[in-house]
């Protein structure tokens, strides 16, 4: 195999980034396989016949690829997409914690530990004791507003 021959370096180029496309997913280096083969192609052909016009058809071409068939690709082949919570407020409603200091009554402030950390804490108007469980209802700004545990 002659490497010297323009065509062959397009067209190994080419084979070797769609070979790439395997290792490297994300289906842009497919494209630029497709291009560098088309080049290579227009060179056995004789449509082009020097190095600025097989840049410049790789250039372009990898371009309309990329633009016209990435997404279609996409669709086709697909991939792993999730839809999980974003609201963390939903996350924390009905978790278990342990009162710290004593939250109430009335609107007086305790603290509890949640996730390793403490908190500062409202009740719901009545006491709840330092050690006692208590449940997340929600959160008001930094603190969280909780209700004694059954």
């Amino acid at each position: 195999m002659d490497f010297s021959n323009e065509v062959v370096i397009w067209g190994t180029t080419g084979l070797f980034l769609m070979l790439a496309e395997l290792i490297i997913p994300g289906g842009i280096v497919v494209f630029l396989g497709l291009s560098a083969i088309l080049v290579s192609a227009s060179l056995q052909l004789g449509l082009i016949d020097n190095l600025m016009q097989a840049f410049t058809l790789f250039f372009v071409s990898s371009i309309v690829l990329l633009l016209a068939f990435r997404n279609v690709g996409q669709k086709m082949v697909g991939g792993d997409s999730t839809i999980e919570n974003t609201d963390e407020n939903l996350d924390v409603y009905g978790h278990q914690v342990k009162v710290i200091e004593t939250i109430g009554p009335g609107t007086k402030q305790g603290r509890i530990e949640f996730q390793g950390t403490e908190w500062t804490a409202l009740g719901d108007g009545g006491e709840i004791k330092a050690g006692q469980k208590a449940k997340i209802i929600c959160r008001e700004n930094i603190s969280y507003v909780v209700e004694k545990a059954d």
